[in-house]
């Protein structure tokens, strides 16, 4: 495994941690700096919607870039979110070094996930994106438990002041690890490689490495990158990047409530249930970039089908202890198997460009807001606790009848 994949996994660690750690942290930091339990969870809700909007902004703003240099200041940029936190001594320089955090995410993923595979032969591309996804996966098991045993021992400061320090070692690993034609933007068109050209593009390292990776393609500034997103195939993985967010998130924001309203776990269980669905994020990760090297839209299919039926079951079984705890073990796995095949699938049709990373980014985090309003909204009906289930199930329904015409309409077989 290159070297440089683990400090993008390092930096993606980082990054999720300052997403979920803050879950566990709120009542602390609403009481330190006295304002409202809703005021506080605009703190998780601010940083969502500046991931959102931030994605493609700051994608946008550093079209035609080198990759490298622009990864390593987008981590420089995480530092000093974190650092603002950790200081803050009112809600609103909290409130702006959440923001601050919040704007490098998207664009870091996106980008990160173009450079991880070109350190790569192509045909394991989505393995290298899922090597990179593996620190916000684990991010995703640890974040919560992590902030809430540091902030309980040592005051939920220390959390944001460690979190800046991992932030400090994988600028360093980045600028280090990294090696520069893996960030390197080409001009023009580059090598057409299989399906519709973007697998191309083969760079030759200093030491005389071989490393394939995305897209020769459409490298230049924003016009051109806005070109490479006309394509049909594009819009439709985003739209099931989307659903498939959504549904899986729409189930997860409800969570707690299903486990202690209906399955009968106290709230001291909640924990490490949900650790329990961080391990089948991780592996759903692994198993997802493999299965997408084999067969991409297959696995895309096949993924977001298992998704849905397992949702629906867990509405079914949620009752039952046992059945509840495989099944939210399975929507973890399911729910995050699509994630890398989903990534080189759209920066494939789009020739590699990095706006289009940044796109699945925001389209991810529209579908988690989708998926929680709209479970929110069964909720609110009174459709009980389970609501969310079925819902996300329809939502992730909806992705896969979107894949399946996606992977109707591609004229080429793309690996």
């Amino acid at each position: 495994m290159p070297a440089g994949l683990v400090a993008l996994a390092l930096g993606g660690f980082g990054i999720g941690l300052t997403e979920f750690v803050i879950a566990g942290l709120l009542p602390q930091v609403g009481r330190d700096l006295a304002v409202s339990e809703a005021a506080a969870g605009w703190l998780i809700s601010g940083y969502a919607l500046t991931v959102a909007v931030g994605a493609i902004a700051v994608t946008a703003a550093t079209a035609g870039l080198p990759r490298k240099p622009v990864l390593t200041a987008l981590v420089v940029l995480f530092v000093l979110g974190n650092l603002l936190s950790a200081l803050a001594p009112n809600y609103p320089v909290m409130m702006l070094g959440r923001v601050v955090a919040a704007l490098c995410h998207g664009s870091f993923f996106g980008i990160g996930s173009l450079v991880a595979r070109r350190m790569v032969a192509p045909e394991r591309a989505s393995r290298a994106v899922a090597v990179m996804f593996a620190g916000l996966t684990v991010a995703n098991v640890l974040g919560v438990p992590f902030g809430a045993l540091v902030g309980e021992r040592w005051g939920w400061r220390a959390t944001f002041w460690a979190i800046t320090g991992i932030g400090i070692v994988a600028v360093v690993a980045i600028a280090v690890l990294v090696p520069g034609w893996a960030g390197a933007v080409e001009g023009g068109a580059g090598k057409a490689g299989a399906g519709d050209g973007a697998e191309g593009a083969v760079a030759v390292g200093m030491t005389g490495g071989v490393a394939g990776g995305t897209a020769g393609g459409t490298a230049g500034g924003l016009p051109a990158q806005i070109r490479a997103m006309r394509s049909r195939q594009v819009w439709l993985t985003l739209a099931a990047t989307a659903l498939s967010y959504g549904g899986m998130f729409g189930a997860f924001s409800y969570l707690a409530y299903t486990f202690t309203e209906v399955t009968g776990f106290s709230d001291t269980d909640v924990a490490w249930l949900l650790v329990v669905y961080g391990c089948g994020l991780v592996l759903g990760n692994i198993a997802g970039g493999r299965g997408a090297d084999r067969n991409r839209d297959l696995t895309l299919i096949v993924s977001l089908a298992a998704l849905a039926a397992t949702l629906a079951a867990f509405g079914l079984l949620a009752s039952s202890p046992t059945a509840s705890v495989i099944l939210v073990f399975l929507t973890g796995l399911f729910g995050f198997a699509p994630v890398p095949g989903l990534i080189t699938r759209v920066t494939d049709h789009a020739h590699g460009v990095p706006l289009a990373a940044g796109a699945n980014v925001s389209a991810s985090n529209v579908g988690n807001a989708l998926g929680a309003w709209l479970g929110g909204l069964a909720i609110s009906a009174g459709l009980g606790y389970t609501a969310p289930l079925y819902v996300g199930a329809g939502i992730v329904l909806a992705g896969l009848a979107t894949m399946l015409l996606a992977a109707h309409g591609s004229s080429r077989k793309i690996p």
